[in-house]
């Protein structure tokens, strides 16, 4: 790859097709087989009988008995976003940050990823590919008293690693309190030990893998997005050279070669820069949110039972599982987990404005935003079967289910965090429609070049839910 492309760099990993380990079959062969290694089960107990959680008062806080982890509380909320001004809910509240890393190492000049196949309890396949390293603080401070992650000590041990990205990245804002964890990407020279349920792949073999139904969980997809598409010097040189080689010789399918134009575009595309930041601030302080903490017992519209916190089956629940798991640092557990069996829908629809890509980006507010607002997909919303059938549909929503979709370029299925969700599925997709076809833009949407998405995503403005979808994008 000497056409323009710089050895060792993200951009080269995401060329790398093959694999100087394994094969790509031989992987996924190794990765289905770890499903059979192992004891993992999670049964449904009662909110009441979990072991080292309790209700205060009068049922209305659930927390751990070390004060620790997280707690489940109660949340009223109101806002002038959107068309509903108040409403209760229970949401997480996890005030620790956590660590998201992923460890990375050249071989023979291309760039390898350590990933982990990794049993949560609310994952869809039991096993989903993680990051290097997934821990809460309680985890890795050992409040649990198991064992501590692997790998931990390249990412809190100074010295041990080159740190390339360090960002404090946030969840999901309609189920997290102001929840962030910090995402991060290093580099080690040195001989790394390879324990039984990690390998080596390249950004290639991510992306691969990214188009497969929940295959990838929440965690990776959120470092995932970090990793520029494009590295600096990366950047300058096909900014110099052009990419034509890089298409011509690189394998660049056509979205491919749009999204490599979308991240070198210089002309700042539909809007400029400053325009972006100054709209993004507009959106700031145009939405009002005030959130009260109120007990569980209290909540307007919702029940609790001894097996659920719940507001009938439209909506989602908090209920309790018990879990065993041989290959984690603990072996048994008992935690609360947010159920919800309905699908949701999260998309965004890309068009060609002057020639280059854009993604049509939405200011969100969410309860659990630090900030009121974040950019979200152009589309978020939770069970989008039910929503297809109502008369007010949220916008563009036709674009993804209906006769008006255009190119579809993503459509899979990735679920959530599985640590805290029970099989919490959304669909994802990408939608291009045609550069002369007219959309009726409200207030708090812009389009955005991927050039400009990249530079705030570095500033920790786009949702989880916005990133995991850049996770997805491929040049293959």
């Amino acid at each position: 790859m000497s056409y323009g492309v710089v050895r060792g760099g993200f951009f080269h990993s995401s060329l790398a097709h093959g694999n100087r380990f394994q094969p790509f079959d031989e992987f996924l062969a190794w990765f289905h087989s770890k499903l059979t290694v192992g004891h993992f089960s999670v049964v449904r107990a009662p909110l009441d009988q979990l072991d080292m959680w309790q209700f205060e008062g009068d049922r209305d806080v659930l927390r751990h008995t070390s004060g620790r982890f997280f707690r489940i509380e109660g949340l009223r909320v109101r806002t002038t976003f959107g068309s509903t001004p108040t409403w209760d809910q229970p949401i997480i509240n996890q005030p620790e940050i956590g660590i998201l890393g992923i460890l990375t190492k050249v071989f023979d000049g291309v760039r390898y990823f350590l990933m982990q196949a990794k049993m949560e309890p609310g994952n869809v396949n039991v096993l989903q590919l993680s990051p290097t390293v997934q821990a809460t603080k309680s985890n890795f401070s050992r409040v649990h008293k198991g064992k501590l992650p692997a790998y931990l000590e390249y990412f809190v041990e100074r010295g041990k690693a080159k740190v390339l990205i360090d960002q404090l990245q946030t969840e999901q804002g309609g189920r997290f309190l102001r929840k962030r964890n910090r995402n991060i990407v290093i580099e080690v020279n040195d001989e790394v030990p390879v324990h039984d349920d990690f390998k080596w792949l390249t950004l290639a073999e991510l992306r691969k893998l990214l188009l497969i139904d929940n295959f990838v969980n929440m965690d990776a997809r959120s470092v995932l997005s970090t990793i520029p598409m494009l590295d600096d010097e990366q950047l300058v040189r096909l900014r110099h050279t052009g990419i034509e080689g890089v298409v011509a010789n690189g394998g660049l399918s056509p979205l491919g070669h749009s999204i490599v134009q979308s991240l070198c575009d210089e002309t700042d595309g539909y809007r400029t820069r400053d325009e972006v930041i100054s709209w993004f601030t507009e959106q700031l302080v145009r939405y009002e949110l005030d959130v009260q903490k109120v007990p569980l017992s209290q909540l307007d519209g919702w029940t609790i039972s001894d097996w659920e916190i719940t507001r009938g089956p439209r909506f989602f629940s908090v209920i309790g599982v018990r879990v065993e798991a041989g290959s984690r640092e603990v072996a048994r557990w008992s935690q609360p987990l947010i159920a919800d069996a309905h699908i949701g829908l999260l998309g965004f629809v890309a068009k060609k404005i002057n020639g280059i890509l854009h993604l049509l980006v939405q200011a969100k507010v969410e309860p659990g935003h630090i900030d009121v607002v974040e950019l979200s997909p152009t589309v978020s919303c939770s069970n989008y079967a039910a929503v297809a059938e109502q008369e007010r549909r949220p916008a563009f929503f036709d674009y993804f289910i209906g006769a008006r979709a255009g190119k579809i370029h993503l459509d899979v299925l990735q679920s959530e965090e599985g640590g805290r969700f029970l099989a919490l599925q959304n669909r994802n997709m990408l939608v291009e429609v045609g550069e002369h076809e007219a959309v009726d833009v409200p207030d708090n949407f812009l389009w955005m070049t991927l050039s400009q998405i990249t530079e705030l995503m570095r500033h920790s403005m786009f949702n989880i839910e916005a990133r995991s979808l850049i996770s997805g994008l491929g040049f293959g």
